[in-house]
């Protein structure tokens, strides 16, 4: 049978399908053989199996292609058939490169849990891995797409062109593209400058949650009532939060009470130590009960607990607080607080008559209330009377002219 037929081609294009699902079971059955108590060759299969099997699909059907199309296939169609065949390795080939760097970045995070109390560095590590394990695929999208359209002649030689100008391009692209390029390193730095991590304990817009993914643009935080806060990475590169778990995952956690001034300390010291002596919750660190303040009226007792993380110290601070108040209410209840009213009773006083009132209101007058004051108010009342000059009286008779 000649080589270089339709039929031929049909027979070596199912050859080649078949011989890439018989390699791909090969090498899956001695991952598992080399990797029987171990669990990278289940990784490795989960991650890589679809992608190998498509590259090698890929080549082997090029190859079966290559050697048996029909020479009465127009050379044009036969370009067109060999640059598919390189574009589709090409896509295929990125896609298996980076399954491998995914699983290599899946080892790492498997060395380090995060389900322990003590895991700052597992977090700092499985933070630093996922961002690298996005730029990774964002680098092998890229650098895939590039090959790709290297191989179009009319890009190629438009190549000169594209970089003389790559220069004016890269300003306006940076220019339009502020705000995500500023997201995209504060990603990169919220990832290498441990600044948060994943599952660190943060406040932030007075919002209690935990860190629950960090891209290259923005963070995600799984706040308590499982509400999700999405915020922009350039948030935690130019504003202040509250990180709980900065150093380690133990916190210290306040209890506080206003009670009465009839309250026992040593009381409620012995009733604490019991509780947290009882408690998984606690985890041995700090269990202090103070008096921190005594004014206008209240006792402010507050107790200080430590857990080993914030969920915990956040069930404990709960624990204390309900049986203490238990305790208070069975045992000592002259600690409860309380409001205290003083009423104090005032002396009856004598109102004095309305003759009375006014002779007090006489004796503040200048004029009235006797009779020095009534004489004293005439003489201002009363016409005061004129008295003429005889002598001027007789000149104005004499001279009648000047009437």
């Amino acid at each position: 049978m000649p080589l270089r037929t339709w039929p031929s081609l049909v027979i070596a294009c199912l050859i080649a399908i078949v011989a890439a699902v018989v390699v791909t079971a090969i090498v899956g059955l001695i991952l598992r053989g080399v990797g029987r108590h171990r669990q990278w060759p289940a990784v490795l299969t989960k991650r890589a199996r679809v992608p190998f099997r498509l590259f090698l699909a890929v080549i082997v059907l090029w190859i079966a292609v290559a050697l048996t199309l029909p020479p009465d296939v127009p050379a044009d169609w036969r370009g067109v058939i060999q640059h598919a065949f390189l574009i589709l390795a090409i896509a295929t080939g990125t896609w298996f490169l980076a399954a491998l760097v995914v699983f290599a970045e899946d080892l790492g995070l498997a060395r380090y849990r995060v389900d322990v109390p003590d895991n700052r560095y597992a977090r700092r590590v499985r933070t630093q891995v996922l961002v690298l394990r996005r730029l990774t695929v964002v680098a092998a999208v890229v650098i895939g797409l590039a090959a790709i359209l290297l191989t179009f002649p009319v890009l190629q030689a438009a190549g000169a062109s594209l970089l003389a100008s790559a220069g004016i391009i890269g300003v306006i692209a940076g220019v339009a593209a502020q705000s995500s390029l500023a997201n995209l390193f504060a990603g990169i730095q919220l990832a290498f400058s441990d600044a948060i991590r994943i599952d660190d304990v943060v406040v932030v817009e007075q919002q209690w949650g935990t860190i629950e993914e960090i891209t290259l643009t923005y963070v995600v935080v799984h706040i308590w009532d499982d509400r999700r806060l999405v915020l922009p990475s350039t948030y935690f590169t130019t504003k202040p939060f509250e990180n709980w778990t900065r150093q380690h995952s133990e916190l210290l956690g306040a209890v506080e009470f206003d009670l009465d001034w009839r309250v026992s300390p040593a009381g409620m010291r012995a009733e604490l130590n019991r509780i947290l002596a009882a408690t998984d919750l606690w985890d041995g660190r700090t269990g202090v009960l103070q008096v921190t303040d005594a004014t206008q009226g209240w006792v402010r007792v507050r107790v200080l607990v430590t857990g080993k993380d914030a969920p915990t110290l956040f069930d404990l601070r709960c624990h204390v607080r309900e049986r203490l108040i238990d305790w208070m209410q069975r045992y000592s209840a002259a600690a409860l607080p309380r409001n205290r009213v003083e009423i104090v009773d005032t002396p009856e006083t004598q109102v004095p008559s309305s003759r009375a009132r006014s002779a007090q209101e006489a004796e503040g007058r200048l004029f009235g209330g006797s009779p020095e004051k009534e004489q004293r108010a005439s003489q201002f009342t009363d016409a005061i009377p004129v008295v003429q000059d005889p002598s001027r009286t007789d000149e104005r008779a004499a001279d009648p002219a000047d009437d």
